[in-house]
């Protein structure tokens, strides 16, 4: 099992960790709008596996048609064993270094503290931005990370990236997120903040599920 969350003041919003609170969707940070949406996207092990793998490598956003460069490693330590229960509530750290992993080209896979520049736009709306990975965890049926914004972004917020292997055999991914609107357009048409969300959504679940399953 990894877990690992990095403790740096560097995202530009206040609420870090906040897409872990189960009444999010109820009680969102101030000023932001919160999304949700869980998909079954198959079922057994190599399913998890695979979606897990596809996750972890930067799957969701290279495959919604985001450009990703400057990934890089965090310079500082992590802390190993920290997390969140199904709750949302943290589970008690014990600092470590977390091992950072790359892929076969040698690109740094998702890590603690691991920065990312993201470019890229759909219906004239703007995804790019600077990005930070808050935490990870790797379990025997859950797998996940939460990316918070730094900076450059149309919005600042946070969303998390889970794919969870259940007890009925069932494969589920789920994306939740929080966004409060920085551009001028965004902060006075809130619902292109929404726009911008779902059609993100759509495209992280179309990049880990080809198949591309009805939302429950």
């Amino acid at each position: 099992m990894r877990r690992g969350n990095f403790q740096d003041g560097t995202v530009d919003y206040a609420a870090v960790g906040a897409t872990h609170a189960p009444d999010l969707m109820q009680y969102p940070p101030e000023r932001s709008i919160p999304a949700e949406q869980s998909w079954r996207i198959g079922s057994g092990e190599e399913r998890f596996r695979a979606a897990g793998d596809a996750l972890l490598s930067w799957g969701a956003q290279r495959g919604a048609g985001l450009v990703l460069s400057d990934i890089r490693p965090a310079s500082g330590p992590a802390y190993s064993g920290v997390g969140f229960d199904p709750e949302g509530h943290p589970i008690a750290p014990s600092r470590s270094d977390v091992d950072q992993h790359y892929d076969a080209d040698g690109t740094p896979l998702v890590g603690p503290g691991t920065t990312v520049r993201v470019a890229g736009h759909f219906r004239r709306m703007d995804a790019g931005g600077e990005l930070r990975v808050i935490s990870v965890v790797e379990e025997p049926r859950r797998v996940g990370f939460t990316l918070g914004t730094i900076g450059g972004s149309v919005v600042s917020g946070e969303e998390s990236f889970v794919v969870e292997w259940l007890d009925n055999d069932e494969v589920r991914f789920t994306v939740r997120a929080f966004d409060a609107p920085v551009a001028r357009a965004y902060r006075l048409l809130p619902f292109l903040v929404r726009r911008r969300r779902r059609e993100l959504f759509t495209r992280y679940l179309r990049a880990i599920s080809p198949l591309y399953t009805t939302p429950a």
